[in-house]
């Protein structure tokens, strides 16, 4: 399974991006997508987890109701929507993807991981 992660940029407070992740090789391995985020002096932390049947989205607190987390089996792919974007959402943003559905807020969790894509918040 490869992941390929895109969508990152540098944006003012308050304004949007879309990040999106395309999912390639056994894709049928894949039941969670799950997202990342990791700023500079800081530990990865999770943003929000997709399974990918559709059932459940999760987020983190910080990101909730800012963020929208989405799928589309056809495409293989996961997206993040991020709005209302404030300067402590400057991180890399990693997509990654899990064989099951337990413990989705863990990263040690996720075998998969997309390249990461820089997201950078100005204030």
């Amino acid at each position: 399974v490869q992941l390929q992660a895109s969508g990152g940029g540098l944006v003012q407070t308050g304004c949007s991006l879309s990040l999106s992740c395309v999912v390639s090789g056994r894709s049928s391995n894949v039941d969670v997508m799950g997202w990342f985020r990791q700023a500079p002096g800081k530990e990865r932390e999770f943003v929000a987890a997709i399974v990918w049947s559709g059932t459940a989205i999760y987020y983190a607190d910080s990101v909730k109701g800012r963020f929208t987390a989405s799928g589309d089996n056809a495409k293989n792919a996961a997206y993040l929507q991020l709005n209302s974007l404030k300067p402590e959402d400057t991180a890399v943003y990693y997509c990654a993807a899990k064989n099951n559905i337990v413990r989705l807020r863990d990263g040690v969790e996720y075998a998969y991981w997309g390249q990461g894509t820089q997201v950078t918040v100005s204030s």
